[in-house]
């Protein structure tokens, strides 16, 4: 039987590879871990797990076909686990970054439920980031 830990990684597709590093680095904490730009792959740090970003033109990105687009996502979201979850700070930390902020509220999640912020990153993809259950 298969009996799943965490998240090991994720990958997106970047259309613009440098604004998606940006945003995950500057906005959300990540640092990158690796790159090799030769297959169009950045591999950055998000505490335990990778988010990886793929150059849509570059070896690995063209695998996937044409670019995502508004209307053309393959992931509804991503779901991040915030340590220290001080909601007004990351609202206005989003906030001084330009960050599209979408619905906040309380989701269930893997731990229970507990406190959420949806955003969206530069390509559109939407994020969640998920502060420890209360229930």
């Amino acid at each position: 039987m298969i009996r799943i830990g965490e998240i090991d990684h994720i990958v997106f597709r970047a259309v613009d590879i440098e604004a998606m590093q940006r945003f995950y680095c500057d906005v959300l904490g990540c640092h990158e871990e690796r790159r090799q730009d030769e297959i169009g792959l950045v591999q950055l740090r998000a505490g335990a797990s990778l988010i990886d970003l793929i150059s849509i033109d570059g070896k690995l990105g063209r695998f996937g076909g044409a670019a995502l687009g508004e209307q053309a996502h393959n992931v509804d979201h991503v779901c991040l686990r915030v340590q220290n979850y001080d909601e007004a700070s990351i609202l206005a930390h989003l906030a001084a970054h330009g960050v599209r902020i979408g619905e906040v509220g309380s989701r269930y999640g893997a731990e229970g439920e507990g406190p959420s912020i949806y955003l969206f990153d530069p390509q559109g993809n939407m994020i969640e980031l998920k502060g420890p259950a209360t229930i």
